[in-house]
C-alpha cells in the first residue's frame, strides 16, 4: 500500500467563525483507495503558503510512501531543509499530513487510532467549552467585557453538562507585548471571575485564559488578583517563548499554569516541563507535530505529574485527533470543545462527535472514527485575506 494523492481544503466557517477565520483540511489518498485526513492548524502565513508547503512535502516525502512509516516520515520531513529544530509552520504541515497517515492506518487494520497507541484509558473524555455569546449578541462587541453576561453563559453551560468554562478578560494582545497589566485590566479580571464564581458556584471549574501578552511581574500582580477565585488554571500568562520567565510565574502562584498552544515538538516542551514552567500542557495536535509527538510529550510529561488538556481552536479533524490521544494516555486532565461540537462542526463531519452530560464519547470506528464531509468543506471555501488569528497592531498604553 502506498500514498498516492494528496488534495487540500481552505474551508471558512460562516459568521462568527467560532474556530478561527479558516480550517486547512488535508486528504490523503492510497493506491488502494483508503481515504485519510488530517488538519494544519497555522497562523503565520495565509492559507494559500501552507497549502503551497503541504503540496512541496508530499512531492518530497510522501508519494509514493508506505503510510505506516509514520516516524521515517516525520524525521525526514523535520530534518530535510537542515533545520531539524522546532518550526512552527514546518512542524503545522507535518501534523496534518502526520494525522492522515494514522488516519490511513487505523482504517486499514480496522482499529481507532488510541488502539495502535496503547488502548483506551478511559470511555468517557471531560471536556470544557470558551465562553461563547448567545446567538443574540453574537455581533456585539460588547459581550466581552461584559462581566454579567459571561456569567449567564457559564450557568447556561453548566446547566447543559459541562462541568468547566474558560474565558479570557484580561484585555488584549498586541504585537508590542509582553507589558504590564493595567489597572482595569485586573479589576475586570476579578470582577469576572466573581461573578463567574457566583454563577456556577463548584459546580464547575473557571479556566482563566490569556494569550502571553503579560510581563512577568504584570502576570504575578495578575495571579494574585485571582487566586481568591480558585481557578483551575491561569494560561499562559507570559510569551511562549522563555518558559524560564514562565516558571517564575508558577513559583509566584498557587493557581496552576498551563501552557502549549504555540509550542511545537518534544522539545519546546521538554523546556517548559525542565524549568517546572506548566503542570498543564496544552498542545494542538495539528501543530505541535501530530498524534504521535503528541503521544511521545505526553508520556514526557507522565514523571513531572504534569496532566495534559489539548488545545482546540481550528476545525473538527484536529478534535479528532486530540480524541484518540486522549483517551489513550494516563496524564488526561479535559479536552477543549467548540461548544458542544454542534452546528458547523457538526456539518463538517459524516456524523456528529458524541457529547453527552459535560463528555466526549470516543468512537470506535476506525481510524480517527469520522470522516471530513467533502461536500460540506467544498462549499464553504475561504477567499479573505486574514490571517487564521489576528493581533492588535498599537501598543497598549496604562
Amino acid at each position: 500500500m502506498k500514498i498516492q494523492e494528496l488534495e487540500t481544503f481552505v474551508v471558512a466557517p460562516p459568521a462568527p467563525g467560532w474556530g478561527g477565520s479558516y480550517f486547512i483540511f488535508v486528504k490523503l489518498v492510497t493506491d488502494n483507495g483508503i481515504v485519510g485526513y488530517g488538519e494544519v492548524y497555522a497562523n503565520t502565513f495565509g492559507p494559500e503558503a501552507t497549502v503551497a508547503g503541504l503540496q512541496d512535502l508530499f512531492q518530497r516525502w510522501l508519494e509514493g510512501a508506505n503510510p505506516f512509516q509514520i516516524e521515517l516520515f516525520w524525521r525526514r520531513a523535520y530534518s530535510a531543509g537542515y533545520i531539524a529544530k522546532p518550526d512552527v509552520s514546518l512542524v503545522g504541515i507535518i501534523s496534518g499530513l502526520e494525522i492522515a497517515m494514522w488516519d490511513i492506518v487505523g482504517k486499514a487494520t480496522g482499529q481507532p487510532i488510541y488502539n495502535l497507541l496503547g488502548g483506551k484509558v478511559r470511555e468517557r473524555l471531560r471536556s470544557y467549552t470558551y465562553l461563547y455569546p448567545s446567538q443574540e449578541r453574537e455581533q456585539d462587541p460588547g459581550f466581552w467585557a461584559d462581566a454579567d453576561a459571561h456569567a449567564e453563559q457559564a450557568a447556561h453551560y453548566v446547566a447543559q453538562g459541562f462541568t468547566a468554562v474558560k474565558f479570557d478578560p484580561a484585555g488584549p494582545y498586541t504585537i508590542t507585548d509582553p507589558h504590564m497589566p493595567r489597572l482595569d485590566d485586573i479589576s475586570r479580571s476579578v470582577a469576572f471571575l466573581k461573578k463567574i464564581r457566583e454563577a456556577v458556584g463548584d459546580r464547575a471549574d473557571l479556566l482563566f485564559g490569556t494569550h502571553g501578552q503579560f510581563s512577568t511581574g504584570g502576570a504575578i500582580r495578575l495571579a494574585r488578583a485571582l487566586e481568591p477565585f480558585d481557578p483551575l488554571w491561569f494560561e499562559e500568562p507570559t510569551p511562549a517563548e522563555t518558559p524560564e520567565e514562565l516558571a517564575r510565574v508558577a513559583s509566584q502562584t498557587n493557581i496552576p499554569i498551563a501552557t502549549g498552544e504555540r509550542l511545537t515538538t518534544k522539545y519546546e516542551f521538554k523546556r517548559v516541563l525542565q524549568t517546572q514552567a506548566a503542570s498543564i500542557l496544552q498542545p494542538a495536535l495539528a501543530r505541535v507535530g501530530g498524534i504521535l509527538e503528541a503521544k511521545k510529550i505526553a508520556g514526557m510529561a507522565e514523571p513531572f505529574y504534569a496532566q495534559m488538556a489539548p488545545h482546540l481552536y481550528c476545525g473538527p479533524i484536529e478534535a479528532l485527533a486530540n480524541i484518540q490521544l486522549c483517551a489513550c494516555i494516563p496524564n488526561f486532565l479535559i479536552l477543549e470543545s467548540i461548544k458542544t461540537f454542534d452546528g458547523f462542526y457538526s456539518d463538517l463531519l459524516d456524523r456528529p462527535i458524541q457529547w453527552e452530560d459535560g463528555a466526549v464519547i470516543p468512537s470506535s470506528e476506525p481510524g480517527l472514527g469520522h470522516n471530513l464531509n467533502e461536500d460540506v468543506a467544498r462549499a464553504h471555501p475561504y477567499t479573505g485575506n486574514r490571517l487564521h488569528l489576528n493581533v492588535t497592531q498599537e501598543p497598549v498604553w496604562p
